[in-house]
Protein backbone atom coordinates (compact mmCIF):
# COMPACT_ATOMS: atom_id res chain seq x y z
CA UNK A 1 0.00 0.00 0.00
CA UNK A 2 1.33 3.33 -0.75
CA UNK A 3 -0.03 6.29 0.99
CA UNK A 4 0.62 9.96 -0.35
CA UNK A 5 0.15 12.94 2.46
CA UNK A 6 -2.41 15.59 0.78
CA UNK A 7 -2.66 17.72 4.09
CA UNK A 8 -4.66 17.95 7.49
CA UNK A 9 -6.67 14.45 7.37
CA UNK A 10 -6.38 13.92 3.50
CA UNK A 11 -4.35 11.06 2.21
CA UNK A 12 -4.38 9.15 -1.38
CA UNK A 13 -4.31 5.39 -0.68
CA UNK A 14 -3.19 2.95 -3.30
CA UNK A 15 -3.50 -0.82 -2.76
CA UNK A 16 -3.50 -3.20 -6.21
CA UNK A 17 -4.78 -0.27 -8.29
CA UNK A 18 -7.54 1.08 -6.24
CA UNK A 19 -7.44 4.35 -5.10
CA UNK A 20 -8.68 5.03 -1.44
CA UNK A 21 -9.31 9.28 -1.37
CA UNK A 22 -9.74 9.99 2.92
CA UNK A 23 -11.24 13.02 3.66
CA UNK A 24 -10.96 15.55 0.38
CA UNK A 25 -9.03 18.84 1.44
CA UNK A 26 -6.26 18.73 -1.15
CA UNK A 27 -7.45 22.69 -2.58
CA UNK A 28 -6.48 24.06 0.58
CA UNK A 29 -2.35 23.48 0.12
CA UNK A 30 -2.37 21.91 -3.43
CA UNK A 31 0.29 24.40 -4.80
CA UNK A 32 2.72 22.70 -2.10
CA UNK A 33 1.23 19.17 -2.82
CA UNK A 34 1.36 19.25 -6.82
CA UNK A 35 -1.59 17.30 -6.34
CA UNK A 36 -4.12 17.36 -9.50
CA UNK A 37 -8.11 15.49 -8.95
CA UNK A 38 -8.34 15.44 -12.30
CA UNK A 39 -5.23 13.79 -13.46
CA UNK A 40 -6.03 11.12 -10.69
CA UNK A 41 -7.95 7.85 -10.95
CA UNK A 42 -10.49 8.15 -7.45
CA UNK A 43 -12.21 4.62 -6.89
CA UNK A 44 -13.58 5.32 -3.51
CA UNK A 45 -14.06 8.40 -1.10
CA UNK A 46 -13.48 7.59 2.60
CA UNK A 47 -14.85 10.36 5.22
CA UNK A 48 -14.45 10.53 8.70
CA UNK A 49 -16.81 12.92 9.52
CA UNK A 50 -18.49 16.11 8.62
CA UNK A 51 -16.44 19.15 9.12
CA UNK A 52 -15.36 21.57 6.52
CA UNK A 53 -11.63 20.49 6.48
CA UNK A 54 -12.52 16.73 6.01
CA UNK A 55 -15.18 17.38 3.47
CA UNK A 56 -14.33 20.25 1.42
CA UNK A 57 -13.65 18.61 -1.70
CA UNK A 58 -15.96 15.78 -1.59
CA UNK A 59 -18.61 17.48 -4.49
CA UNK A 60 -14.95 18.31 -6.61
CA UNK A 61 -13.69 14.25 -6.83
CA UNK A 62 -17.33 13.49 -7.35
CA UNK A 63 -17.76 15.99 -10.47
CA UNK A 64 -14.40 14.23 -11.76
CA UNK A 65 -15.20 11.14 -10.37
CA UNK A 66 -18.56 10.47 -10.58
CA UNK A 67 -18.56 6.70 -10.40
CA UNK A 68 -16.20 6.65 -7.08
CA UNK A 69 -17.85 4.83 -3.94
CA UNK A 70 -18.78 7.07 -0.98
CA UNK A 71 -17.87 5.14 1.86
CA UNK A 72 -18.88 7.14 5.44
CA UNK A 73 -21.88 6.61 7.92
CA UNK A 74 -25.50 6.61 6.45
CA UNK A 75 -25.90 10.72 7.24
CA UNK A 76 -22.90 11.84 5.29
CA UNK A 77 -23.92 9.32 2.30
CA UNK A 78 -27.16 10.72 2.50
CA UNK A 79 -26.28 14.17 2.50
CA UNK A 80 -23.94 13.96 -0.58
CA UNK A 81 -26.91 13.94 -3.22
CA UNK A 82 -24.75 13.78 -6.53
CA UNK A 83 -22.86 10.40 -4.62
CA UNK A 84 -24.25 7.72 -7.15
CA UNK A 85 -22.53 4.92 -5.56
CA UNK A 86 -22.45 4.75 -1.76
CA UNK A 87 -21.40 2.12 1.05
CA UNK A 88 -23.49 3.46 4.40
CA UNK A 89 -21.36 1.73 7.15
CA UNK A 90 -22.37 2.03 10.47
CA UNK A 91 -19.85 1.23 13.42
CA UNK A 92 -19.31 -2.53 13.99
CA UNK A 93 -19.65 -2.57 10.36
CA UNK A 94 -16.23 -3.05 7.20
CA UNK A 95 -16.76 -1.86 3.81
CA UNK A 96 -14.76 -4.31 1.32
CA UNK A 97 -13.06 -2.79 -1.99
CA UNK A 98 -10.80 -6.36 -3.27
CA UNK A 99 -9.50 -8.31 -0.57
CA UNK A 100 -8.58 -5.13 1.76
CA UNK A 101 -11.00 -4.94 4.51
CA UNK A 102 -12.32 -1.32 5.80
CA UNK A 103 -13.45 -1.54 9.44
CA UNK A 104 -15.53 1.32 11.01
CA UNK A 105 -14.57 2.17 14.72
CA UNK A 106 -15.72 4.72 17.22
CA UNK A 107 -13.48 8.21 17.10
CA UNK A 108 -13.67 10.43 20.21
CA UNK A 109 -14.61 14.54 18.47
CA UNK A 110 -18.36 16.12 16.84
CA UNK A 111 -19.59 15.78 13.72
CA UNK A 112 -21.78 18.52 11.63
CA UNK A 113 -22.05 19.99 8.29
CA UNK A 114 -20.52 23.57 7.47
CA UNK A 115 -24.40 24.35 7.45
CA UNK A 116 -25.16 22.67 10.51
CA UNK A 117 -26.62 19.80 9.16
CA UNK A 118 -26.19 16.51 11.40
CA UNK A 119 -23.45 14.49 10.05
CA UNK A 120 -23.59 11.23 11.84
CA UNK A 121 -20.86 10.55 14.94
CA UNK A 122 -17.32 10.77 13.73
CA UNK A 123 -14.94 7.17 13.17
CA UNK A 124 -12.02 6.08 12.54
CA UNK A 125 -11.15 2.72 10.34
CA UNK A 126 -9.03 -0.21 10.27
CA UNK A 127 -7.60 -1.18 7.11
CA UNK A 128 -7.25 -4.90 7.21
CA UNK A 129 -4.67 -5.60 4.71
CA UNK A 130 -5.23 -9.74 3.82
CA UNK A 131 -1.14 -10.65 4.75
CA UNK A 132 -2.07 -9.64 8.64
CA UNK A 133 -1.04 -6.60 8.73
CA UNK A 134 -3.23 -3.68 9.97
CA UNK A 135 -3.81 0.25 9.54
CA UNK A 136 -5.23 2.26 12.11
CA UNK A 137 -6.73 5.86 10.59
CA UNK A 138 -7.88 7.54 13.85
CA UNK A 139 -9.86 10.66 11.93
CA UNK A 140 -10.20 13.57 14.09
CA UNK A 141 -10.25 12.19 17.97
CA UNK A 142 -9.19 12.77 21.40
CA UNK A 143 -7.93 9.61 23.84
CA UNK A 144 -10.46 7.13 24.22
CA UNK A 145 -10.19 3.68 26.03
CA UNK A 146 -11.75 2.10 22.64
CA UNK A 147 -8.51 2.40 21.55
CA UNK A 148 -6.65 0.01 24.10
CA UNK A 149 -9.30 -2.83 22.36
CA UNK A 150 -8.78 -2.02 19.01
CA UNK A 151 -5.44 -4.83 18.94
CA UNK A 152 -7.53 -7.43 20.89
CA UNK A 153 -10.24 -7.27 18.12
CA UNK A 154 -8.29 -6.89 14.70
CA UNK A 155 -4.70 -7.94 15.86
CA UNK A 156 -1.39 -6.17 15.77
CA UNK A 157 -1.62 -2.32 15.00
CA UNK A 158 1.15 -2.06 12.41
CA UNK A 159 1.28 1.71 11.37
CA UNK A 160 -1.46 4.02 13.01
CA UNK A 161 -2.45 7.61 11.58
CA UNK A 162 -2.96 9.83 14.30
CA UNK A 163 -3.59 13.74 14.88
CA UNK A 164 -0.89 15.59 16.68
CA UNK A 165 -1.99 19.11 16.19
CA UNK A 166 -4.01 19.58 19.71
CA UNK A 167 -6.93 22.21 20.35
CA UNK A 168 -9.44 20.32 17.91
CA UNK A 169 -7.96 16.31 18.55
CA UNK A 170 -5.06 15.01 20.58
CA UNK A 171 -1.77 16.51 20.84
CA UNK A 172 1.48 15.25 20.48
CA UNK A 173 1.65 14.22 23.93
CA UNK A 174 -2.03 12.55 24.00
CA UNK A 175 -1.19 10.69 20.60
CA UNK A 176 2.34 9.29 21.52
CA UNK A 177 0.39 7.67 24.61
CA UNK A 178 -2.31 6.37 22.42
CA UNK A 179 0.36 5.14 20.38
CA UNK A 180 2.50 3.23 22.99
CA UNK A 181 0.27 2.49 25.65
CA UNK A 182 -3.58 1.66 24.06
CA UNK A 183 -2.54 0.82 20.50
CA UNK A 184 0.86 -0.99 21.26
CA UNK A 185 1.69 0.28 17.56
CA UNK A 186 5.33 0.95 17.00
CA UNK A 187 4.68 3.78 13.64
CA UNK A 188 2.32 7.06 13.40
CA UNK A 189 2.17 9.00 10.60
CA UNK A 190 1.22 11.99 12.14
CA UNK A 191 -1.64 14.21 10.28
CA UNK A 192 -3.97 17.43 11.58
CA UNK A 193 -0.89 19.69 12.06
CA UNK A 194 0.43 23.45 11.24
CA UNK A 195 -2.99 23.55 8.82
CA UNK A 196 -3.92 26.73 10.86
CA UNK A 197 -2.61 28.70 13.55
CA UNK A 198 -4.34 27.09 16.35
CA UNK A 199 -2.93 23.92 15.55
CA UNK A 200 0.53 24.60 14.70
CA UNK A 201 3.69 22.43 16.41
CA UNK A 202 7.38 22.04 17.68
CA UNK A 203 7.95 18.68 14.77
CA UNK A 204 11.35 18.15 17.12
CA UNK A 205 9.42 18.53 20.50
CA UNK A 206 6.50 16.31 18.84
CA UNK A 207 9.32 13.68 17.26
CA UNK A 208 11.02 13.42 21.05
CA UNK A 209 7.38 12.81 22.43
CA UNK A 210 7.05 9.74 20.49
CA UNK A 211 10.45 8.50 20.54
CA UNK A 212 10.46 8.75 24.75
CA UNK A 213 8.17 6.09 24.15
CA UNK A 214 10.44 4.19 21.72
CA UNK A 215 7.66 4.62 18.68
CA UNK A 216 8.68 6.22 15.40
CA UNK A 217 6.89 9.40 14.37
CA UNK A 218 6.96 10.60 10.93
CA UNK A 219 5.62 14.02 10.46
CA UNK A 220 5.10 13.81 6.04
CA UNK A 221 5.87 17.19 4.33
CA UNK A 222 2.90 17.71 1.92
CA UNK A 223 3.24 15.23 -1.18
CA UNK A 224 4.86 12.66 0.47
CA UNK A 225 4.34 9.18 -0.43
CA UNK A 226 4.82 6.29 2.30
CA UNK A 227 5.39 2.60 1.61
CA UNK A 228 3.29 0.31 4.58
Amino acid sequence: MKIQYLGQNCFLFTYKEKTILCDPFYNYKKAESGFDIQAQKIDCILLTHAHGDHIADVEEVLQYHPQATLIAVPEICAYFKNATKTDDVNLGGSAKIDDLKISMVPAHHTSSFPDGTYGGVPVGYIFRLPEGKNLYLAGDTGVMADMQLFPQLYGAIDLSILPIGGHYTMCATQASFAASELLKTPKVIGCHFDTFPAIKIDHDQAKNLFDERNVELIIPQLGEEINF
